[in-house]
């Protein structure tokens, strides 16, 4: 009897977690074609073939559904990578900027959940705090296996780490408010250069020695 109600609870969660992931991809095709304020609970139901009811037994609101897209956003983007756990190559992160900049629905997620987070309490709040933690040391990682210790003007990768992700985030607020006039990838590898340690006339960056011996 223990076996076969383990089996029972075993395989509702599977269905559960199956159900949880076609919501999510109901939320995401609506955002992407509506926006974020477009999107509601309602349509997100219809689409996934639920009653209302039935999609918050899995999400208690809007704002729980909209992390979980953002989550396993996340989750996709780590998985293109395809970097098995070694810092993203400052090259891949471009690559990233560029392609959410096919995909305005999520960012506009993004970017209004973000906003309202500051407020205490808010659901996304937790998300965010650990998101933005996390992402931070991943660039510091990033940019010290590009540059190493020293960027451009004596910054450290860790001071850099915040300027760079204030970079990203403030590109895409510009870019989904002026989609004309802000080309989000190229200002982003713009930002990239001015981080970029300057060389001297033989090529090395300052601190690097010569490769000769002193005696």
């Amino acid at each position: 009897m223990a076996v076969n109600d383990g089996v029972r609870q075993g395989g509702r969660s599977v269905r559960a977690a199956n159900r949880r992931a076609e919501i999510i991809q109901a939320a995401l095709e609506i955002i992407s074609e509506r926006g974020y304020r477009g999107t509601s609970i309602a349509a997100v139901a219809e689409r996934a073939g639920l009653t209302q009811q039935g999609l918050l037994h899995h999400f208690p609101g809007k704002e729980a559904l909209m992390v979980a897209v953002l989550e396993a956003r996340d989750q996709w983007d780590m998985a293109s990578a395809a970097t098995k756990g070694d810092p993203w190559p400052l090259e891949t992160l471009a690559q990233l900027v560029e392609y959410n900049a096919t995909r305005s629905g999520v960012v506009q997620t993004f970017t209004v959940l973000a906003g309202d987070s500051v407020t205490e309490g808010h659901p996304a709040r937790e998300f965010f705090e650990n998101r933005y933690e996390h992402v931070r040391t991943a660039l510091a990682d990033s940019l010290r296996k590009e540059y190493g210790d020293h960027l451009a003007h004596g910054l450290t990768p860790e001071r850099a780490a915040p300027l760079l992700v204030a970079a990203m985030d403030g590109l895409q607020l510009q870019w989904l408010i002026s989609p004309d006039i802000v080309d989000m990838p190229a200002a982003f590898r713009d930002f990239l250069a001015l981080l970029a340690p300057q060389k001297d006339d033989d090529g090395r960056q300052p601190g690097e020695g010569s490769g000769l011996s002193d005696e």
